[in-house]
């Protein structure tokens, strides 16, 4: 394969990494709906070992999504991480509170108590899925930094990425932050949907239903607000001969519109996102074991198509608005070619992993979570 095809389809397996992580931040949102949910003690046990036996898959999957994008496009990693680090840092520090949370939150003589490291999960909730996704709309709206002859980055905002979400001068502030909101009301809805799916707790599932409206409009707003000012803004291009980058008028429309299979599957995502959300409240009766698995297909789809449309069609995947000449795409931030031929062979083991998580998913999934059996578990979370 040629070095840009090897390019293109790393930043495939990025895209899908990006696309299932968002869908496994399902248990993100539910962690922020531990006590509206949970109204005993029992109820919120329930609720904390239903996810708990997903959040492993949530944490690997965004580590593994940051493995890949250092070894495959490391001039992003240095050039992000080693600017905007106070929002990886933060990130970083959210998702290792849930790990020490899920770890002592029962443990014998827990001197901080319970409600200490459900706080922890609350904050992993909220932040995480706000954070991750504010920061993925900085592949759209641009970043404050420039790069040198020899690679070398330089952060030329001050805040080392906090002016992405709260320096509110900026209208492109309100864009991060509305595909932030986005992921934070869409990890809601379905950790509503899977928990309808999962616990067997009349209760619990009642409450459940309730709750998805309440998320999935404030979702559709926010989602939506993201959406229309994506095809109406100005994108990052580059020449693919001479390769200066300049801004074209409704980039990522045009996109959309030159690649028609990433248009046609990204309007069936959000089709399929949408009737579930729909049918799991108005139908739920005939749907209601149902709808976490199409809500999920949907999802990867349109995260999977928003990252093709940041990265292909001679896009910058990670703009610059102070130095448009620094902007990084997939062809100027890569991997050598050996490198990326090396990591192909490697990836050729992502279905069998795949298959394994599979196979991992549905042996926790025999049986519905009932607080007999949490109660009776004596590895309980």
């Amino acid at each position: 394969m040629s070095l840009l095809t090897l390019q293109q389809y790393w930043w495939m397996i990025i895209s899908l990494l990006g696309a299932v992580l968002v869908f496994l931040m399902f248990v993100q949102g539910g962690q922020t709906m531990i006590y509206s949910l949970g109204k005993t003690e029992n109820e919120r046990k329930v609720i904390v070992n239903a996810l708990g036996r997903k959040w492993e898959f949530t944490f690997t999957t965004l580590v593994t999504f940051g493995g890949a994008f250092f070894a495959s496009f490391p001039l992003f990693y240095s050039t992000s991480f080693g600017g905007a680090y106070w929002v990886w840092m933060l990130i970083l520090f959210c998702f290792i509170i849930q790990a020490i949370a899920y770890e002592f939150r029962t443990k014998p003589n827990n001197f901080l108590g319970k409600r200490t490291y459900e706080t922890f999960l609350f904050i992993n909730g909220l932040f995480g899925t706000i954070l991750i996704g504010t920061a993925v709309a900085t592949f759209f709206t641009g970043s404050e930094f420039t790069i040198n002859d020899m690679n070398q980055s330089r952060w030329e905002a001050p805040y080392r990425g906090l002016e992405l979400a709260l320096d509110f001068s900026r209208y492109a502030t309100y864009i991060n932050l509305s595909l932030g909101l986005a992921v934070f009301f869409l990890a809601r809805t379905l950790a509503n949907l899977y928990f309808i799916n999962n616990i067997d707790q009349a209760n619990i599932v009642d409450r459940a239903r309730k709750q998805i409206l309440k998320n999935g409009i404030p979702f559709v707003f926010f989602f939506l607000f993201f959406l229309v000012n994506l095809l109406l803004m100005k994108g990052f291009a580059y020449n693919p001969e001479t390769k200066i980058v300049s801004m074209e008028s409704y980039k990522y429309l045009h996109n959309l519109w030159q690649m028609p299979v990433v248009l046609i599957l990204f309007f069936i995502g959000v089709a399929i996102v949408l009737i579930a959300i729909y049918r799991s409240y108005f139908h739920f009766e005939t749907c209601q074991n149902r709808a976490i698995w199409p809500a999920s297909i949907g999802t990867i789809l349109v995260v999977f198509c928003l990252f093709l449309v940041a990265g292909f069609n001679n896009t910058c995947f990670y703009p610059s608005t102070f130095d448009l000449q620094s902007s990084l795409s997939i062809e100027n931030s890569s991997s050598s070619k050996y490198t990326l031929t090396a990591m192909s062979y490697v990836s050729l083991m992502v279905p069998f992993v795949i298959a394994y998580i599979w196979w991992a998913w549905k042996s926790m999934n025999k049986t519905k979570i009932s607080e007999e059996e949490v109660n009776e578990d004596h590895h309980s979370y």
